[in-house]
């Protein structure tokens, strides 16, 4: 859905991501506006691509699923809207605390959208849980 979308990241480091929805056809509800779901959309993948640079292709594995998804919209989405999400270190610590561990951890992340014009649109609160696979 977010390729059919035009989710698009355009950053990802350690520390931060940063994915951008644009106002378009499949986008735009009837209240002239991004769909909620759109900007949720990108506010996961703007949290979740963080936790997937500290868990891909360790062992032992880490499932990463979310648990809690909480929204705030404060203007219509028009435009390009870029969420950043700057939670990387506390998305590492719980990947690395539930392999020593095997016991899982939740984390919850902050994802910001705004506008070209730096405008917030959104906030997003995402909570993630992070859990070890058992060894085989």
């Amino acid at each position: 859905m977010g390729l059919l979308t035009g989710l698009r990241l355009v950053e990802a480091t350690e520390k931060h991501a940063i994915v951008r929805v644009k106002y378009q056809y499949l986008t735009k509800n009837p209240f002239h506006s991004i769909y909620f779901g759109c900007l949720a959309m990108a506010a996961e993948l703007s949290s979740g691509v963080l936790g997937m640079v500290y868990t891909m292709g360790l062992k032992p594995e880490v499932s990463m699923l979310i648990i809690k998804l909480e929204g705030e919209f404060k203007k219509k989405g028009r435009g390009r809207i870029y969420f950043v999400c700057e939670d990387g270190e506390i998305m590492g610590n719980a990947a690395k605390e539930t392999r020593e561990t095997g016991e899982p951890r939740t984390v919850t992340t902050t994802s910001i959208g705004r506008d070209s014009q730096g405008r917030e649109i959104a906030r997003f609160l995402i909570t993630w849980s992070f859990k070890a696979k058992p060894q085989k």
